[in-house]
């Protein structure tokens, strides 16, 4: 048994999203974290929502706008947000996005 989690590609954890679709895909729970992949088809949207605890976006592929609370910002591959708790949030892909959320369990 380790005590540790290893993922040595998590891009070929989720398949690429159909036209018009959202993937998501847990690949870890944990006390202290839950660790979600999404895959998001071009014009895909996410619409404004809040998360009951922290959060952080890391952006794995794509290129996205991004809004967190009052501010709006392009993000493409490599972009790293976190967010506080109960922060509205929106995200809509551009281009075809893979995006990796930690949602921080306290």
């Amino acid at each position: 048994m380790t005590d540790f989690d290893f993922f040595p590609n998590l891009q070929a954890l989720v398949t690429e999203a159909p036209t018009d679709s959202i993937i998501s895909r847990t690949f870890l729970r944990s006390e202290r974290v839950n660790a979600i992949l999404f895959s998001f088809a071009a014009g895909q949207e996410l619409s404004e929502h809040t998360a009951a605890m922290p959060a952080i976006l890391h952006f794995l592929s794509g290129e996205a706008q991004l809004t967190l609370g009052d501010q709006s910002m392009m993000v493409q591959a490599g972009a790293w947000a976190h967010m506080p708790a109960n922060l509205p949030h929106s995200i809509l892909a551009h281009t075809p996005v893979t995006m990796l959320l930690l949602l921080l369990k306290a």
